[in-house]
């Protein structure tokens, strides 16, 4: 068995349960961290045994609370490919593995998080989450997948309005923009996702693999497309003044002044 620091791996009669194992940082992810799930989606989908993968964060807390901003106020623009193509490797092996992989969330799922939790297939919330994105907030953007998939989701103003307001949302306001398939209360969510969970293993593996590619393909094709581009996008700015601004704004608790750059452009 692999051992992992960052995250926990266990399959059991046909669930492969991944959790997301930082909850001093509220499930916050660094490059170790994306490598590790990265590996255990990799291990479910080679696992004849494993019909549905649950991907979860340790704790009530956060399901993930995005990038863990420590880690980043290190980091440098000459690492930002290195960077774009670890999350790639994780955005690509979540959509490819022909396994349902179904998001299991207590409260905060934002940032890179909320990223992590549109490339799941299946999205059930307790009450108490929080939903949203938070990138222009750090002089960052959300490019690895909320810029391009959110919109499939909650429609093209919405998306707008999370991206660019950087907003928290609530469970059922996300049920209501179909962000999330159901919300239950934090008690129940464990139960809820198991019911669904054998719900699935009830069906056909081929039928759900052919599925999967199907559904998809509808909408991939165009995601996948974006990346280049978006990857060469995120380099630039990864470690520039303005992003290492809101970092630095961000570990001081204080409100990062972008107004002192707009005269700049």
């Amino acid at each position: 068995m692999v051992q992992f620091d960052d995250i926990t791996y266990a399959a059991q009669g046909g669930i492969a349960n991944i959790v997301i194992n930082r909850p001093k940082v509220r499930n916050a992810v660094r490059p170790q961290t994306y490598e590790e799930l990265t590996r255990a989606i990799s291990i479910a989908a080679d696992d004849p045994e494993v019909g549905v993968v649950v991907l979860s964060g340790a704790g009530d807390k956060a399901f993930c609370a995005g990038g863990d901003v420590g880690d980043q106020s290190k980091r440098y623009p000459e690492v930002g490919r290195t960077h774009m193509r670890r999350l790639i490797a994780l955005s690509t092996a979540m959509r490819m593995i022909d396994k349902p992989v179904i998001a299991k969330v207590r409260g905060y799922c934002v940032g890179g998080g909320n990223e992590i939790h549109l490339f799941c297939d299946l999205s059930v919330a307790s009450s108490d989450s929080k939903f949203g994105q938070t990138g222009p907030r750090v002089g960052s953007i959300p490019i690895w997948g909320a810029c391009q998939l959110l919109a499939r989701y909650v429609g093209e103003r919405k998306a707008r309005e999370m991206v660019y307001t950087c907003r928290l949302y609530t469970a059922q306001q996300a049920l209501d923009m179909g962000l999330v398939n159901e919300v239950c209360e934090p008690e129940e969510l464990d139960a809820r996702v198991d019911a669904l969970c054998q719900d699935i293993l009830d069906k056909s593996p081929q039928s759900l693999r052919i599925a999967k590619l199907a559904l998809n393909a509808g909408s991939d094709q165009e995601f996948y497309s974006s990346y280049f581009p978006t990857a060469e996008l995120l380099a630039s700015i990864y470690g520039n003044t303005e992003n290492m601004e809101g970092i630095r704004a961000f570990l001081e608790k204080r409100k990062p002044n972008f107004r002192q750059y707009r005269a700049k452009r």
